[in-house]
């Protein structure tokens, strides 16, 4: 049961345990609640034979202090087991999304968008945590409950108990049969609200040449149409859920007039009396509320079926694995008839064969959507070649922990990514155990003390998010002081260095030091030209 909870629920296994104690915490507070029922039924008994007796009388106070104390007892762990609980469950889930993103091949990230996998990890955990917390151990704690007071009404007086009974399964029968649509009203709702988040986000990102291009309006028209589908699909779900499980409700309320319908007609004529069909009307009073919260619960729990989808097609993507050890001899990078594809089926790399050196400048010189940053991440196994094989040093990538692998690369991307701290902080990341000394002399090689140290603060100016308060050239520096602090054999340039590998002094062009016996990809046609026009360049070497 606990593996049908995992997968159902896209929970771990000790958030689908904590799911089950949750359960049973409330089927535990929903049963404290009938013992005022049965201490009452028990009172009145007494008062109709002639009043209560003086030594009953303490029954009954230590009776309602038990009753007390089991209410208090109850909702006490039916808080713990479902509130905090959740909210632990809610974290783990956070984090397994994140580490399995991180394990996943990028090929997944060309179907989904940032906003998508935001909201997968923030919105849709958030909607599990109120799941948990409140619909799925409420509904499974009322029905439970609701079984076994069921069993003992039928025992009781079955004429009785099928009078309040019957509109049960009529009741969530018209919620449960509301499932496909609900379904496909949370689905459109969920596509929405995904276009109309890309669209905000795209605006925020793009503010600057919406304004260049005076298209503002023009645009912020379009995310106005996205925000009113937002609302109109938000009222369509609302009232489709309501259509079901209002009419479920009116169906439930129906039980206390058939009750009392039968109990009219079974006390006339005498094979009912009055204190058991008074105890009747008291229990179906208790029982229907909380099944009234129980129809909006079920409803609840349907809709969460397109959040736990759209969490469990991460959870379930296949992740790239391999040996944690690396067995390269050497790191010439080989790439042996490789073919590569994309989801959709377009062919971009077609029988691929060439081996870059250990020690010499490789590169690949080609026109815009030629395959060359496909190459580069096939190289470094951010995905995996259709067919054929790419080697390092002998070693077979796809065979490889993608992570030991990465270990062997120092890679400046073609988009530069850096992030809200300190110049310092930002190249530090090449190596997180690496002294101030080393660093700034990873800059310095990179250049980036040309602008660093004119800043107000230095090197340890805050550059704002993705690097925001500098330039472009100026950010490929950073990006390219990373990959000498890493200073890993195998180094791949994916249009980044156009302008950053060489310098201007006079009429002196200064190439930028690299680490001598490094192999080379460089993956830029620029900057592969001007490599390529200075004779017999075969070996990287400090300048």
């Amino acid at each position: 049961m606990i593996k049908m909870l995992q997968k159902r629920y896209a929970l771990s296994e000790q958030g689908a345990k904590d799911l089950v104690k949750g359960c049973l915490a409330c089927v535990l507070q929903n049963l404290s609640f009938m013992f005022p029922v049965g201490l009452l039924y028990f009172l009145v008994a007494d008062l109709m034979n002639g009043g209560v007796p003086s030594k009953k009388l303490i029954f009954y106070i230590i009776g309602c202090a038990v009753c007390i104390g089991l209410i208090l007892l109850t909702t006490y762990l039916q808080y713990n087991a479902t509130y905090f609980a959740t909210y632990t469950e809610s974290g783990v889930r956070r984090i397994t999304l994140a580490e399995r993103l991180r394990k996943i091949p990028l090929s997944f990230f060309g179907k989904k968008d940032l906003a998508d996998l935001t909201s997968t990890i923030m919105a849709d955990c958030t909607f599990l945590e109120q799941s948990f917390s409140h619909f799925i151990p409420e509904l499974a704690g009322s029905i439970i409950s609701t079984v076994l007071i069921s069993i003992g009404l039928l025992v009781f007086d079955w004429r009785m108990a099928l009078a309040a009974l019957w509109v049960l399964p009529v009741a969530f029968a018209i919620v449960g049969f509301s499932a496909k649509v609900q379904e496909r009203l949370n689905q459109k709702a969920m596509d929405v609200k995904m276009a109309c988040a890309d669209g905000i986000q795209e605006c925020i990102e793009t503010v600057r040449d919406l304004k260049a291009n005076n298209a503002e309006k023009e645009y912020l028209k379009g995310l106005e149409k996205k925000i009113r589908a937002v609302e109109h699909r938000s009222i369509l779900n609302e009232f489709g859920l309501a259509a079901f499980v209002v009419s479920a409700s009116l169906i439930l309320k129906l039980g206390i007039a058939t009750v009392a319908l039968a109990g009219s007609v079974l006390l006339i004529r005498g094979s009912l009396d009055v204190l058991t069909f008074f105890m009747f009307l008291l229990v179906v009073s208790r029982l229907y509320d909380p099944l009234q919260g129980a129809l909006q619960n079920l409803a609840a729990v349907i809709s969460t079926r397109t959040n736990i989808a759209r969490m469990n097609e991460i959870l379930d993507h296949p992740i790239q694995q391999g040996d944690t050890r690396l067995s390269n001899k050497g790191y010439d990078i080989t790439f042996d008839h490789a073919v590569f594809a994309y989801n959709t089926g377009e062919t971009v790399l077609k029988d691929v064969s060439f081996t870059a050196k250990q020690g010499e400048v490789t590169a690949l010189v080609g026109p815009s959507g030629g395959g060359k940053t496909t190459v580069s991440r096939l190289a470094a196994r951010f995905w995996d070649v259709s067919r054929g094989k790419i080697t390092v040093g002998g070693m077979d990538i796809s065979k490889v922990d993608p992570e030991a692998l990465l270990s062997l690369f120092s890679i400046v991307f073609q988009d530069v990514t850096l992030f809200d701290n300190t110049i310092l902080e930002n190249i530090r990341i090449g190596n997180k155990d690496a002294t101030d000394e080393q660093v700034l002399a990873a800059a310095r090689l990179a250049n980036v003390d040309e602008f660093a140290e004119k800043l107000p603060d230095g090197w340890y100016t805050n550059i704002g998010e993705n690097g925001c308060e500098l330039s472009g050239g100026e950010r490929q520096r950073i990006s390219i002081a990373r990959a000498f602090l890493k200073n890993a054999p195998i180094i791949l340039l994916d249009e980044a260095t156009a302008s950053c590998i060489y310098t201007q002094k006079g009429n002196k062009k200064i190439r930028k030091p690299q680490a001598a016996n490094q192999t080379a990809l460089i993956f830029d046609r620029r900057a592969a030209a001007r490599l390529l026009s200075i004779n017999s360049i075969r070996r990287l070497c400090w300048s």
